[in-house]
């Protein structure tokens, strides 16, 4: 087997084109060249097809081919060929057990039959193939493929030109591991990329699909994700005789994992409101079944909310989160309670605050993906940011993330952002809101 590297090959090939004829000179050149060339490529496919076509024009061989092992079916797979017209790509041999290619898979040496017609390993494939050489394809001690070189005369190799063969093929193995590595981190790339779009388009699909009607109010959310999957969750929950559950949580982590989390624990805070429980009753009881279905280091901060239509309430549980900003004309102020721990971290209880909704407002519901966005200069956009601008007129989710966005200048949305805003309808905002 060659154990000379491709860098030895080129070496001493330079030293000896001082000593070998002309001729022998130009294919050492055309062997350095294809090596170059073929170390430079990734795609598997145009890898093995550069290899046969050139080495076959280069050199006048009438027939190239490139078998690629695969272990675990203990075989070899034609992947590559010039000049058969018996074989096709995909033809398969076993490993030890057919022809040349496979006595080469087998014990790791190359093999030259100088005449096929005598050799016992040879089997019959072009008519005018005379002589036939075929070399492992080697890298770090594991097999890759084999490759081989068939030619009209008999005994058309030398020692020389076998030698710089082996050489090449050195290069060959390399370029075809690395170009088959390639492959597969970009097909598992590939699948990565179509699971987090899937698992978005399924995250997604939890979210509200539109904003509830509810008489004298409107109310509106949006949630952006930082990747393509992320850990923020908003709903609203019609809880019956006027009574909405507006609820906006985070999930400690981002990507998949908390993906997960969250779609179990919008599972589980929708089972428990059904029970028309109170905010701080919900946050207990769910939190009692985080601890001990959450895995270590993991938690959820939330806002549960529930507005009261009829008696023009809001009453609301925080559980480690931000706190909701009421807005009253030009007085704004950040709805205080005594919070509790986030979810899932240990047993407790949790207390809940109710306000009479004033007769004009806006209360918005954010997550920090809001708050601590940052500019390039590394400056947080900031609760008196927020404060401000929700003071504005015809402010909603949407604009608010715009706002964020615009404030960040190309930094990007580095968490998840989400908004929900609740207001009291003008008289003549009740029929838009019914034809939403």
């Amino acid at each position: 087997m060659a154990t000379s590297t491709g860098s030895t090959m080129m070496n001493a090939g330079t030293d000896l084109i001082g000593t070998l004829p002309r001729d022998r000179v130009q294919e050492l050149l055309k062997l350095q060249k294809a090596a170059q060339k073929i170390g430079s490529i990734l795609d598997l496919d145009q890898l093995i097809d550069k290899i046969v076509n050139d080495i076959a024009c280069s050199f006048g061989c009438v027939e190239i081919n490139v078998f690629l092992h695969e272990a675990q079916q203990g075989e070899l797979v034609l992947a590559g060929v010039h000049g058969c017209s018996v074989h096709h790509k995909g033809h398969r041999l076993k490993v030890g057990k057919e022809g040349l290619v496979g006595y080469v898979a087998a014990t790791g040496q190359m093999r030259y039959a100088p005449d096929v017609a005598v050799d016992p390993y040879y089997i019959a494939c072009e008519a005018d193939t005379r002589s036939e050489v075929a070399i492992p394809l080697v890298v770090e001690g594991e097999l890759v493929g084999v490759f081989t070189a068939s030619h009209h005369d008999a005994n058309a190799f030398d020692a020389d030109q076998l030698w710089l063969f082996q050489g090449l093929c050195s290069h060959i193995g390399a370029a075809v591991q690395n170009a088959r590595r390639f492959q597969q981190e970009r097909s598992e790339r590939e699948k990565m990329s179509r699971e987090a779009q899937e698992a978005r388009s399924i995250q997604q699909a939890l979210l509200p699909k539109s904003s509830p009607y509810i008489p004298g109010y409107a109310v509106s959310g949006v949630s952006i994700s930082a990747g393509a999957i992320g850990g923020d969750w908003y709903d609203f929950l019609d809880l019956g005789e006027g009574r909405w559950g507006l609820v906006l949580a985070d999930v400690s982590g981002k990507g998949t994992a908390a993906a997960l989390l969250m779609s179990a624990t919008r599972a589980m805070l929708r089972s428990l409101a059904e029970n028309s429980c109170t905010p701080a009753e919900v946050l207990t009881k769910l939190n009692k079944l985080l601890v001990e279905d959450f895995p270590s280091g993991r938690f959820v901060t939330m806002v549960y909310a529930v507005l009261d239509a009829s008696k023009g309430t809001l009453t609301y549980a925080n559980a480690g989160h931000l706190p909701p900003l009421l807005v009253n004309g030009e007085e704004t102020r950040f709805l205080q309670t005594e919070m509790g721990l986030p979810l899932g971290i240990r047993h407790g209880s949790f207390s809940e605050t109710t306000i009479l909704l004033p007769e004009q407002f806006r209360i918005a519901l954010y997550s920090d993906g809001i708050t601590e966005a940052e500019n390039p200069v590394d400056e947080e956009y900031g609760a008196m940011r927020l404060a401000t601008f929700v003071q504005k007129k015809g402010v909603c989710p949407e604009s608010l993330v715009d706002d964020v966005r615009s404030f960040a200048n190309g930094a990007g949305l580095r968490d998840d952002a989400t908004v929900i805003m609740l207001t009291r309808c003008q008289p003549g905002d009740m029929e838009s809101q019914g034809n939403d």
